[in-house]
């Protein structure tokens, strides 16, 4: 794998922005792994880690396509990932495909809706992401299906080696940079349950607004 070096003029803040949006919950048995769909392939690999480690009984993938996923996952997020597990080693039967899903908040929706579908009920969650969504994923959950338990979780590499597996710096800062605007943003919006921002968090947000990494932010 090359190396994709951060720069070293913007490493702080991004190491302060990666830290946040790290959960930090401690991964154990739950009802259902919910791997929401990105352009992160590790989601796929690390749910299927869970499910062979005996942490999960079912897995849903969920996702349909975004601008940054359609040329590398042209059949759709969900369904490559499906694709990637069951190449992994997980049962083809043990795994649920939602389509349709075009951000997160629907994520969580139709995920909920599939499960009730199907007669499924689930009491807990491990909601697989990638590292820098999993606050976002949290709250979006918490606003819209409150009674679920929640673990949040990712595959677990540092930032450099997780930067190196997606082979493009900027993308990684960019998509950092947005997450923390919509964690500051969406609970105004009702798409999520407020969460608390230490002063260093976003002094870092902005100053790498600042420099130029705005190309995932919200109106």
């Amino acid at each position: 794998m090359a190396e994709i070096l951060l720069p070293g003029a913007f490493r702080a803040d991004v190491e302060t922005l990666w830290d946040y949006h790290d959960m930090h919950h401690a991964v154990g048995p739950t009802d259902v792994a919910i791997g929401l769909g990105s352009h992160d392939l590790g989601v796929a690999t690390f749910s299927a880690e869970l499910y062979r480690e005996g942490m999960v009984p079912r897995i849903v993938f969920t996702g349909a396509n975004a601008p940054t996923t359609i040329e590398r996952f042209p059949r759709g997020e969900a369904v490559h990932y499906r694709d990637h597990a069951i190449a992994l080693g997980v049962p083809d039967d043990v795994i649920l495909v939602e389509s349709e899903a075009t951000n997160t908040g629907q994520n969580i929706e139709f995920t909920r809706k599939l499960l009730a579908g199907r007669g499924i009920e689930v009491r807990s969650a491990t909601l697989i992401s990638r590292p820098y969504q999993q606050r976002r994923a949290y709250s979006t959950a918490r606003k819209l299906w409150p009674e679920l338990e929640v673990v949040c979780a990712s595959r677990p590499l540092p930032l450099d080696e997780y930067i190196a597996s997606i082979g493009d710096v900027g993308r990684v800062i960019n998509m950092l940079v947005g997450d923390t605007q919509r964690v500051m943003v969406y609970p105004g919006r009702g798409f999520a349950i407020p969460q608390d921002m230490p002063p260093e968090v976003e002094a870092a947000y902005r100053r790498l607004v600042e420099a130029g990494f705005t190309s995932r932010l919200v109106r």
